[in-house]
């Protein structure tokens, strides 16, 4: 296998594994589509690689690419709110504590919050240390995604209340003081 064929696998397998089938098959699809938007694949492509290679090959910044085509890379989802939330407390609490301790408290609280977002047809962007993403209305639109989101939201504090009750017997018993922040 060529270095650009590992790369392009690579790549296929980072999206297959961060968003939903759907989004996936619109990225890689071979379905039929106008000239532009499989340039605009490729430059995708390129863009998610981490090979030098592609690096080489990428003609410009996204901003660049906007400006050129004059059309932004980007979609409007009108029906969708984005939950962004962080753990009020953690820089100074996980200062305080072994790696392993830190890793125990994300791994179970975000373990929960992907539970949670899975019953409610919610859809988990992205963590990022303390930092919870997830978006309601996406990749499928739906009316009620405003309150969906806030019901979401609402369960991650309840359940992190008692979760961090739990693991106080652990990991110190100021991991109680922990509380989400949207």
């Amino acid at each position: 296998m060529t270095t650009e064929c590992a790369a392009a696998v690579k790549s296929s397998a980072i999206v297959s594994s961060l968003f939903p089938k759907n989004v996936h098959e619109r990225l890689y699809g071979q379905d039929e589509e106008i000239p532009e938007m499989r340039t605009q694949r490729a430059k995708l492509k390129i863009f998610m690689s981490t090979g030098e290679e592609d690096k080489k090959k990428k003609d410009g910044s996204i901003a660049d690419q906007a400006i050129s085509t004059g059309r932004p890379i980007a979609d409007l989802f009108p029906a969708a709110t984005v939950m962004f939330g962080d753990i009020a407390g953690f820089t100074a609490w996980s200062s305080q504590r072994q790696p392993a301790h830190v890793f125990v408290l994300l791994e179970s609280l975000y373990g929960l919050f992907d539970t949670l977002a899975t019953k409610r047809g919610v859809f988990k962007v992205e963590t990022i240390g303390d930092c919870y993403m997830a978006v309601a209305g996406l990749p499928d639109p739906r009316p009620d995604h405003a309150v969906v989101c806030t019901k979401f939201a609402r369960d991650c504090c309840v359940h992190m209340v008692e979760l961090t009750a739990k693991l106080a017997v652990t990991l110190g018993p100021d991991t109680e003081d922990l509380a989400m922040r949207f």
